[in-house]
């Protein structure tokens, strides 16, 4: 049957049809919806998993018990899950898994923009990448009979234009045959080093075996068109080159990019009379080609950074670019900003005001470090913030203890900040972590996490207790406050930077957008009362403007927090609209 979906949710579809038991994923931008989307099909069991590691071995021990499963996740997850990634190369699957891993070219949501095929060289395992959501859902299907066939983990490659775009695909039915059985085979699935090492030759000959499958395998295609430009591809620059040059000249679309074909390059190079590779990101195809003795054009004329359109394609040719429609004014920048009412707000001004410095983490507050707030200092990757305060406090001393904070969130705690908190209780560094807790995963779409206590379907779950775990892991000073209550805020702060030992502040309230969440009567102000003095602008509050030198406040956007209301020193700010 024909839908229209997006790359997401056809991956989705893709792992159903395939026969999927298991998958586990932790939220990320741009490959959250593959999972929310799996989670629809009762067929298959899913869940959030506290990270990405994690996901990757529930993964793999559902493969080793003979069900088809998948794993689904950010590039810069992939970091976090290398370590069984490499060592599941070299004990191959019993049942067919895939690992999902969504790019982010232009960083629209991400904090580099790593390209993931390095992943798959380094780690001699195979990867698809699909140009639009059909291929999502045929590459996503036929990646486990790959996988099956070589035994190997299949790495399954989008990037946020295929995540997000939508086009036509045609579903099927559910194979209902995929589960086998497991028998115990330690030479295979024990890599202890008299183990692995006959397990590396192995891998060297499954490379070799692919290399040759690439050749004619159904994921690679020839398009011949002219012959004076050939030009060789993958993923979305394969859209972007059939809409500005269509038939007209000869295309190599590769779907399986690791490993990449010889003998199939070196043919169609040889039918045309200039070869260009346009790729998003780095060069890995043409540094393939450099290195079988093909000669192509490739970052000479494209950019390593950002992502591609249509226009950077036209513009590498020469083409003149297509009538478009465009502002007849400049549009100012609205860079992104916290909600109004977002609980993450009181707390940031309260430690913008101290002049404190604040280690950051990856999420919603992130969003801290923005004027009018400013008050945050770095931002690294999940969990660095608490691993980070203790090395800074390290070598720091008294001269940054008292002074400095770790922030991170409910959701990115429990992905990787405990070890860091047991690494400042086990190595005693004086330092001051604040966990944001806003009841969700919130920057990704409000997804559930270990502390929420409802699984990905929304039923009940286990659910952590923060304070029993901080305390569990040796940190005696634990306290919740509230971030609506900016003083109850400031003399927390006060206290625990001012203590001789590790502590941790609770900053606890939900999420504003949350469905449960009901908003308070707006607040007005007064214009009578108001000197203009715009001390209610220093948090940074979207509903809140400046109208003739008096505040304003927006009440399609107020939800009555009531933070901007104990900034104010002449009680202009008044609870109910008059």
């Amino acid at each position: 049957m024909k839908q229209l979906q997006i790359g997401n949710a056809a991956v989705a579809r893709g792992l159903y049809e395939a026969g999927v038991g298991v998958v586990s994923s932790y939220p990320g931008t741009p490959s959250t919806e593959i999972t929310e989307s799996a989670a629809k099909y009762d067929e298959i069991y899913c869940e959030w998993a506290p990270n990405e590691k994690v996901a990757m071995e529930v993964a793999f021990g559902a493969s080793l018990r003979g069900v088809r499963s998948a794993c689904c996740m950010k590039h810069v997850g992939l970091n976090v899950a290398a370590d069984p990634l490499f060592t599941m190369s070299y004990t191959g699957v019993n049942a067919g898994l895939v690992i999902c891993v969504a790019d982010d070219p232009g960083m629209f949501s991400s904090q580099n923009e790593q390209d993931s095929r390095h992943y798959a060289v380094a780690a001699k395992v195979p990867m698809l990448e699909p140009s639009d959501s059909d291929e999502c859902l045929r590459f996503a299907r036929e990646a486990f009979t790959l996988s099956e066939t070589f035994d190997t983990p299949v790495l399954f490659r989008v990037c946020m234009r295929t995540a997000h775009s939508q086009s036509i695909v045609d579903t099927g039915d559910r194979t209902t045959d995929a589960a086998k059985s497991y028998e115990k085979n330690g030479a295979k699935y024990i890599m202890m080093p008299g183990n692995a090492k006959k397990r590396h030759p192995v891998v060297e000959e499954r490379t070799a075996r692919l290399t040759e499958y690439a050749e004619n395998c159904p994921f690679n295609r020839v398009e011949m068109g002219g012959t004076k430009l050939g030009i060789i591809t993958a993923g979305t620059s394969y859209q972007y080159v059939k809409e500005v040059f269509g038939d007209t000249v000869s295309v190599l679309k590769l779907g399986l990019v690791n490993p990449l074909p010889v003998d199939l390059i070196r043919d169609f190079a040889a039918k045309v009379d200039r070869v260009v590779v346009i790729e998003e990101l780095d060069g890995v195809i043409e540094n393939h080609c450099n290195a079988i003795g093909v000669k192509v054009e490739g970052k000479s004329l494209f950019s390593p950074i950002g992502e591609y359109t249509q226009e950077t394609v036209r513009r590498a040719f020469g083409i003149p670019e297509a009538p478009s429609v465009a502002a007849d004014t400049p549009i100012p920048v609205r860079p992104p900003v916290m909600c109004a009412g977002c609980p993450h707000r009181g707390l940031y001004y309260v430690l913008a005001k101290n002049k404190v410095t604040v280690l950051g983490d990856i999420g919603c507050y992130t969003l801290g470090a923005q004027p009018p707030l400013s008050a945050v200092d770095s931002v690294l990757c999940m969990g660095a913030s608490v691993s980070g305060i203790h090395g800074f406090n390290k070598a720091g001393g008294a001269e940054t203890e008292g002074k400095t904070v770790a922030v991170i969130g409910d959701s990115t705690f429990m992905h990787s900040g405990i070890t860091g908190l047991v690494n400042i209780a086990y190595n005693g560094s004086n330092s001051t972590v604040i966990i944001l807790d806003n009841s969700i995963t919130g920057m990704t779409g409000h997804q559930q996490n270990p502390t929420t206590g409802y699984n990905i379907k929304g039923d009940p779950a286990g659910k952590i207790d923060l304070e029993t775990l901080c305390h569990a892991v040796g940190i005696n000073r634990v306290r919740v406050v509230d971030p609506y209550d900016l003083d109850a805020c400031d003399k927390a702060l006060k206290e625990e930077l001012a203590a001789d030992e590790p502590s941790v502040i609770i900053s606890r309230r939900p999420c504003m957008l949350l469905k449960y969440v009901k908003p308070k009567s707006p607040v007005h102000v007064n214009a009578d009362k108001c000197r203009g003095c715009k001390s209610c602008m220093r948090i940074g509050c979207p509903a809140i403007s400046m109208k003739k030198g008096k505040a304003v406040i927006d009440h399609t956007q107020c939800v009555g927090c009531d933070v901007c209301r104990q900034l104010c020193k002449f009680d202009a700010m008044e609870s109910e609209v008059r």
